[in-house]
């Protein structure tokens, strides 16, 4: 009688922890102590031999009930490591390289966050047969949907958790879509997304980053004056595939004062890290390429003709950030007792923070998500949070606050507070909605947790504890 009993506490055990003990981390290179919740890296395989690698650390407090929060980078064809290593992971990577250190305002803090490399190319994440080519629909509407049913199947204890469904840069495309596949299974318990500093639209992207460089003092006032002259009409202003030829011009004269003259697109306040830089540098070892943020795919074509030149060459292309500077995170990754730690073999290719052949090939399929924003809205099932750092011009918050205008929900706009050495000080302006907020972070650029780190975790916590903000 007390073997059955025992027997059955065991099975029911093993059913409720059902985390594969193969993938869990159990010592970390580059922290002085190990941390006291459990993590886990390891593959989540999708059909087509599709291997995606996931880094998922639990709540550092009661991770059986806390929120499941997915995490995506953008690129696209970048990691999301990125996000767990400089922006609001458990721990944050030190200049040396080598060295972790705790981050006061990790999300895991009150989520348990799953980081995943997608798509396959990306980071240590790979192919049977090595062919990197995908688009929109393949890598969010199937490949990434498929990856979260395999981390249910593989961590059944947090399949009835509620999940939210991040994102920043590229993720804009990334996670509506990634959501509204997700909404059509039942057994998943989605409440809602955040797309920080997202693309969101490529017209109000390009449309309001004129108005932005301009009113940042990029532009010169001939120029703007010119600008209004050919591209505007009736108080309406196409900077974004006009068909005048002159316009179009100017337009691509203020591209390059924005992209080409040396500043940091993703945050104008901020130095260039490594200088300023040319949109393509030989490194000796290596040709670099700095792809020229989020430019309308008429002009992405161009851009494109040169990738697929430099594919040829002899030399290994390697895709960064502008103005940043991914070196630590890449000696971490990349240290062979570190990819120990991580269950990463050694035949996996050497990780870097954005793949050039991923990137080179991808399919661009949408140029709004507005449809899929409406569609989720539709539902009144989902809380929807779009946040911009408001110094950031790869994705402006210009161009998203005009982009959740154009959903025509009910609007009410005001500033949000937060509290500082025991004073209430403006974190930014928010705009409230039904389901939907839009929100800005003062002083914020591209990457708002590495910016402003408290701020972030404020805004983080009050979504998914659905406060006001």
């Amino acid at each position: 009688m007390h073997l059955s009993i025992l027997c059955s506490v065991l099975l029911g055990a093993l059913l409720v922890d059902g985390a594969p003990s193969s993938d869990e981390i159990t010592y970390l290179p580059g922290l002085k102590k190990q941390p006291s919740f459990r993590q886990f890296s390891g593959y989540l395989n999708v059909p087509g031999g599709k291997h995606l690698h996931y880094w998922f650390v639990e709540a550092q407090k009661n991770p059986s009930s806390s929120p499941l929060v997915l995490w995506l980078n953008g690129g696209p064809g970048c990691s999301s490591l990125d996000g767990l290593l400089t922006e609001h992971g458990p721990f944050l990577i030190q200049p040396d390289g080598t060295t972790l250190e705790y981050n006061s305002y990790s999300w895991n803090l009150i989520a348990n966050v799953l980081y995943l490399e997608a798509p396959a190319g990306v980071g240590f994440s790979y192919a049977d047969n090595k062919d990197y080519k995908t688009n929109d629909t393949e890598v969010v509407a199937s490949n990434n949907y498929l990856a979260l049913k395999e981390f249910y199947r593989l961590f059944p204890e947090y399949s009835k958790n509620s999940l939210y469904i991040t994102g920043e840069s590229y993720g804009g495309v990334y996670v509506p879509s990634l959501a509204l596949e997700v909404s059509q299974d039942s057994s998943i318990n989605l409440k809602g997304i955040a797309v920080g500093n997202g693309l969101s639209s490529y017209e109000s992207n390009d449309n309001s980053l004129v108005f932005f460089a301009y009113y940042h003092g990029i532009l010169g006032s001939v120029l703007w004056k010119e600008l209004q002259k050919l591209c505007c009409k009736e108080g309406t202003c196409q900077f974004y595939n006009n068909p005048d030829t002159e316009c179009s011009l100017r337009v691509q004269e203020a591209m390059h004062d924005v992209y080409s003259t040396g500043l940091n697109i993703y945050n104008l306040y901020e130095n260039c890290a490594g200088g300023a830089p040319g949109e393509i540098r030989d490194k000796g070892d290596h040709i670099a390429v700095h792809f020229p943020g989020f430019i309308s795919p008429k002009l992405h074509v161009h851009f494109e003709k040169k990738l697929v030149l430099l594919s040829g060459m002899d030399k290994p292309v390697k895709l960064d950030p502008p103005c940043v500077n991914t070196t630590a995170s890449s000696n971490f990754l990349n240290n062979p007792f570190v990819r120990n730690a991580l269950h990463v073999s050694p035949e996996v290719n050497k990780w870097e923070v954005c793949s050039f052949d991923v990137y080179r090939t991808y399919g661009r399929v949408y140029e709004t998500m507005a449809d899929h924003y409406l569609k989720l809205l539709s539902t009144m099932k989902y809380r929807i949070l779009v946040y911009n750092g408001d110094v950031d011009m790869a994705c402006n918050f210009l161009g998203d606050e005009w982009f959740v205008d154009s959903l025509q929900q009910k609007v009410q706009r005001r500033p949000w507070l937060y509290t500082d050495g025991g004073q209430q000080q403006i974190g930014g302006f928010v705009k409230e909605f039904s389901n939907l907020t839009f929100l800005t972070i003062k002083g914020a650029g591209h990457m708002v947790p590495t910016d402003k780190p408290s701020s972030a975790f404020i805004v983080f916590s009050r979504f998914i504890n659905n406060e006001p903000f």
